[in-house]
């Protein structure tokens, strides 16, 4: 799309957006529904849980956080790093395992980026291969049937070869322990992460890895990093759902194009009972789970013809409704840590009001 092409169609997406009658979004910034999402009678509830992520500045290993988790009646907790064990010994992972099953949660293990040529790529466990082949240990260590991973950020998009030669790197060192996750019995979990991947680019990861062993973490706040709805971003994961990282977003129009601020449950614009419905028709049984980070907003200043460059491949008709929630959007203060108000007190307060809502006011949770 050249810039004139782009510049004509943000203007055209822009006034359709303005007109109800001409364009419908998937998400509204809308009042609270007065009661629980319905489900079918013959389907459960759906699983509902947290990412350690959540709570990133308790510095809690991951006794604690099942411990906590058990408090909180969870169904589901992703460990999301590896950091979090004490060590990864057999016998440490199979206490931490043995723990999560007494407390009658599904427990997920993860690790960041795995893509070998992402700018975010840490060595610490040695190449992307002996990364992933220590992440299966640890989910087989634990019982985990899922491991979460990443390709890596947004900034690889404008690395060389874009973000189609890192799915490719991805996609090869994925390979290489495909036998090692099979006799495991670990499903790998790629999600899309900090706007490295649409969900469109994730979906051709996965076909070319082999679905047989690799499937998707879907973030419906990292979905609104790569100018997507996250509703359009689940209808295209969802069949390949693993594991998750669920939280509301907020967008609203700047001068330069605009910025999105990640919100607790129900503060932001998505529709939520119409997730869940859809979530709870086609993946009924994979645990929905919060990671809830709020309190800053990102700028994404796509009337600058320069923004374009690593987003050459993104469709009109999905950056439209991504622009359709930029116009029902609305600008929110940042929050700034205080003697009254800490980092980690404020992120317990949001993750523990949107395990409220998720439960009061969406039906999640089986417990």
């Amino acid at each position: 799309m050249n810039v004139t092409t782009r510049r004509r169609f943000i203007q055209a997406a822009s006034m359709a957006a303005a007109a109800p009658a001409a364009m419908t979004t998937t998400l509204t910034a809308q009042p609270k529904p007065s009661a629980p999402a319905s489900t079918s009678a013959a389907a459960p509830r759906l699983k509902f849980g947290f990412d350690n992520f959540s709570l990133r500045a308790l510095g809690w290993k991951a006794p604690q956080f099942i411990t906590y988790a058990a408090s909180q009646k969870v169904d589901a907790l992703l460990l999301s790093d590896l950091d979090v064990y004490e060590d990864h010994s057999p016998a440490h992972l199979a206490t931490v395992g043995q723990m999560a099953r007494d407390a009658g949660i599904e427990l997920h293990v993860g690790t960041l980026a795995v893509c070998p040529t992402s700018t975010r790529f840490d060595a610490k466990w040695g190449t992307a291969e002996e990364l992933l082949a220590l992440l299966i240990k640890v989910a087989q260590g634990t019982g985990s049937k899922v491991a979460r991973c990443v390709l890596g950020f947004g900034e690889d998009r404008s690395t060389p070869g874009g973000i189609e030669a890192r799915i490719a790197d991805t996609v090869a060192v994925l390979k290489k322990v495909r036998s090692r996750a099979l006799d495991a019995g670990v499903m790998l979990a790629v999600e899309n992460h900090a706007g490295d991947m649409t969900a469109r680019e994730l979906l051709t990861l996965i076909n070319a890895a082999g679905s047989d062993f690799v499937g998707a973490t879907i973030d419906s706040g990292n979905a609104t990093w790569a100018l997507e709805d996250p509703m359009a971003n689940l209808e295209i994961l969802a069949p390949h759902i693993l594991s998750s990282g669920i939280r509301d977003s907020m967008v609203w129009e700047d001068g330069a194009g605009a910025k999105v601020q990640w919100t607790a449950m129900g503060e932001g614009l998505v529709d939520w009972p119409r997730y869940v419905a859809h979530w709870q028709a086609t993946a009924p049984e994979r645990p929905l789970i919060l990671e809830i980070i709020s309190g800053f907003a990102r700028p994404f200043e796509y009337l600058k013809p320069e923004f374009w460059a690593p987003y050459q491949g993104v469709p009109a008709a999905d950056f439209a409704r991504f622009l359709a929630l930029a116009k029902r959007g609305k600008e929110i203060p940042p929050f700034r840590a205080s003697a009254a108000m800490s980092d980690a007190s404020y992120q317990q307060a949001e993750l523990e009001r949107s395990l409220r809502y998720g439960r009061d006011v969406l039906g999640l949770g089986r417990k």
